[in-house]
Parts: structure tokens; C-alpha cells; sequence
């Protein structure tokens, strides 16, 4: 008798001859094929399913506008859904494993709906990345945003804000109130008061997306003219540029900075 158990077919009857044996072990041969062609090789070989490989890119971009014209290349690749996932595999991190040069740094905030590395579609490295609430700054902030351009000669600085920004939020009603936050995040408060002052003299339909905007030139402003980055900017060997990246539509908007 032939049966299926756990996947596996098996033959029991001990009572048939050598022909009869030989047919069920035919039939059950058979059987097993059939189930074989029924079945996916993605069911039944996992370890054989090979991914599809990473794009490959060119030469990291050395100029400002070249380095800003790949971003945002990428950026129009994830507004449109076609992602190419480039340079994220193996072969990639081992090419990388001794020394790295990315094109871009890129400042935005701590959500995590705005990866940067998926907004702008890159790969292992291409960029330099700081993380904190509202785009607020502060020495070892800014420590770290100059680094890629003054160790590694990177391009490009990108500013990132983004719609709805919970910390920009918070500090806003917090000033309008009078009602410091709690704990350390006074500091992001503190941080973002120029920007929130900037908003209240401005005014606007939705003053909390105006302080957002504004807190994104300010910072980059203020890294345009900062005393190491600046005559960098000056040359033209590095751009920095003020974004806002919008929830809705996954699109990145320039503020302020584009290369020429």
C-alpha cells in the first residue's frame, strides 16, 4: 500500500511478491515525481533559491552636483517604486571592509519613516548618516557632519527634514506653552527655539510644518557658513543642501543649497 506521511511516501505490504513489490515501488516513484513537479522549488529547495543580484553602480561621484544628481536620482526611484537596491550584498561589504568614501552625508531626523538610505535608494557606502530629533544640533552633531568632508573629501551635505515631525511638534507647543519637556529632551527644545522663533514672526496656515522648514534652512545655513565647512563651500568642493521629505508622497523637496 502506498501512502503519504509527513511529506515522504512510503510502501507497506509485506505480503506481495517481487513483481507486485516492483509495481508499488514503480507507482510510488511515480507518485513521489508527481508531487516533486507539483511543488515550487522555492517549497522544496530554500537553500537553491538564489536572490537576484544588487545594481551595480559606477564610481562614487566626486563633485557636488554629481553626488546631489545621484540622490535625488534615487529618490525619484523611490517616489516611482522602481528600486534598484544597488550595492547591498556580499561582495560589496567585503570591497568595503578595509576603508569606505561616500558621496553624501546626510543629516535628517530620528523618525523611522525617513531612512535615508531607502529614500534616496543607495547602498553600502555611499553615505555618511547622523540621526536626531528634529534635525536639532548641536557639537558632536555637527562634529560628525563635518567629518565626511574634512577626512574623507564627500561632496555633499543633506539636511533632511520631513513632514509631521513629531520632535519639532513637541518643542513647538512646548514653547508656545511655557512648559519646558521633560528630561534631556529640553535640549532638542532648546535647539530648535530659532526656528520656532523664526515661525511665530512668519506666521502661516500650519505653523508647526513652517518651523520644520525653517529649522532645515537654518541648520543648513548655519553648516554653510560654519568656520571649517565654509571655505569648502566656497571652492565649490562641497554643497550643502536644505530638504523636505514628505510623508505623503515619499518625495524630497529642495529648500535651499542646490548645486548650480
Amino acid at each position: 500500500m502506498i501512502f503519504a506521511r509527513g511529506g515522504k511516501v512510503q510502501v507497506m505490504g509485506s505480503q506481495a511478491d517481487g513483481r507486485g513489490r516492483r509495481t508499488l515501488l514503480a507507482g510510488a516513484a511515480s507518485l513521489a515525481a508527481a508531487c516533486l513537479a507539483g511543488c515550487s522549488s522555492a517549497e522544496m529547495l530554500p537553500e537553491m533559491r538564489e536572490a537576484a543580484p544588487a545594481a551595480r553602480r559606477g564610481p562614487s561621484p566626486s563633485t557636488p552636483k554629481a553626488a546631489y544628481e545621484r540622490l535625488m536620482a534615487g529618490n525619484r526611484r523611490w517616489v516611482t517604486n522602481a528600486l534598484q537596491h544597488p550595492d547591498r550584498d556580499p561582495t560589496r561589504r567585503e570591497l568595503l571592509a578595509s576603508s569606505q568614501q561616500p558621496y553624501g552625508a546626510v543629516l535628517s531626523c530620528i523618525d523611522s519613516r525617513v531612512p535615508p538610505e531607502l529614500v534616496f535608494d543607495t547602498g553600502l557606502g555611499d553615505l555618511f548618516v547622523m540621526r536626531s530629533g528634529g534635525v536639532a544640533v548641536g557639537p558632536v552633531i555637527t562634529g560628525s557632519v563635518e567629518y565626511g568632508p574634512m577626512t574623507s573629501g564627500t561632496p555633499l551635505i543633506v539636511v533632511l527634514g520631513h513632514q509631521r515631525c513629531g520632535a519639532v511638534s513637541a518643542a513647538y507647543d512646548a514653547l508656545r506653552e511655557g512648559k519646558p519637556l521633560p528630561g534631556n529632551l529640553r535640549a532638542i527644545e532648546e535647539a530648535l527655539r530659532p526656528a520656532y522663533e523664526q515661525t511665530v514672526r512668519q506666521g502661516g496656515a500650519d505653523p508647526k510644518e513652517t518651523m520644520t522648514r525653517a529649522q532645515v534652512q537654518l541648520t543648513a545655513s548655519a553648516l554653510r557658513g560654519n568656520r571649517d565647512l565654509a571655505p569648502l563651500v566656497s571652492k565649490g568642493s562641497l554643497a550643502v543642501v536644505g530638504a523636505y521629505y514628505s510623508l505623503d508622497t515619499g518625495r524630497v523637496e529642495i529648500l535651499n543649497g542646490a548645486p548650480a
